[in-house]
């Protein structure tokens, strides 16, 4: 197969063992950047061009599509898509799990466990936000954050009123949510693929932390799923439409809840903590589904 890798940076970890992978199972592979793509509309034949090269012949594409780019990422994905080209993850899917607000929307209608979370587009309305979500401790995020930036631990009604109306100064959208405090700052990632959890780690906080993002400090532990937490990580990335997915579950007194689903999840820190080769499952989930041109079904039309 002829396997094409969106990436900016050939050099970051994720995308040189998507490479290997590809490599070492006999595959030709190719990291292209996205953003010096562009493309040709005509009718009923979409095309893609990279420094003047049109882009033919691939088996499918692996999306590695950083969020401050993910307007022209998920178009160029989508030109693939029209060019029947299959996607590992769909632009649909990946423009759902990149907003905090809508991703949370579905899993609330759909039935999968989540923290209270509130929105508001004034801040006329602050403390009943802070009420719904069970006052503070309560977490304000940033819906376009990423990695932990963005996101802030109120330990007062007088603090997270204070954050709120600055982030309301600089017409930021943000969530308040539940602060969970019984997982003492750790969560698990779920790496799922093609609608089974291949490996999971917990991820632990540095002191005095309650990010446990391994890029700020955290550390990273292997870990056994009970099967709620393994049943969760499924069903969020399935009705998101998802063939990979890093979820990000915490561990509360009501059973797991979901934090965060990542659509191009890093594969260093699972890798390393569990030792389970993720980049060759991905590619050998790509040999066996690329020639149903890409689909997982979504599951939502919101």
């Amino acid at each position: 197969m002829k396997i094409a890798i969106l990436s900016r940076n050939k050099k970051l970890y994720s995308t040189s063992r998507l490479y290997e992978a590809a490599k070492k199972r006999g595959h030709e592979a190719e990291v292209i950047d996205f953003l010096k793509c562009y493309m040709v509309l005509k009718k009923g034949k979409p095309e893609i061009y990279i420094n003047g090269k049109q882009l033919t012949g691939f088996d499918a594409v692996i999306p590695r599509i950083g969020a401050s780019r993910t307007f022209y990422g998920t178009a160029v994905v989508r030109q693939f898509e029209m060019m029947k080209v299959f996607c590992l993850n769909e632009s649909q899917s990946i423009v759902r799990s990149r907003d905090k607000l809508r991703s949370m929307q579905i899993f609330a209608r759909e039935g999968v466990g989540i923290p209270a979370t509130a929105f508001a587009a004034t801040p006329s309305d602050v403390d009943d936000l802070i009420y719904e979500v069970g006052g503070a401790p309560l977490v304000i995020k940033l819906i376009q954050g990423t990695q932990g930036i963005g996101v802030v631990l109120a330990e007062t009604k007088k603090a997270a009123t204070s954050v709120i109306e600055a982030f309301y100064g600089v017409n930021a959208n943000m969530l308040l949510q539940e602060f969970v405090k019984e997982a003492k700052g750790a969560d698990i990632r779920a790496l799922v693929v093609g609608g089974k959890v291949i490996a999971a780690m917990k991820r632990q906080g540095g002191e005095g932390e309650f990010r446990s993002n391994i890029h700020r400090g955290g550390s990273a532990t292997s870990i056994k799923l009970s099967r709620s937490e393994r049943a969760t990580a499924v069903k969020a990335a399935k009705i998101l439409g998802m063939n990979v997915a890093g979820v990000d579950l915490l561990q509360s007194e009501k059973g797991p809840v979901i934090m965060e689903v990542n659509s191009s999840p890093g594969l260093e820190g699972i890798e390393k903590s569990t030792g389970i080769d993720v980049a060759g499952k991905i590619i050998e989930f790509i040999e066996n589904n690329s020639h149903k041109k890409g689909k997982l079904k979504d599951k939502v039309n919101v």
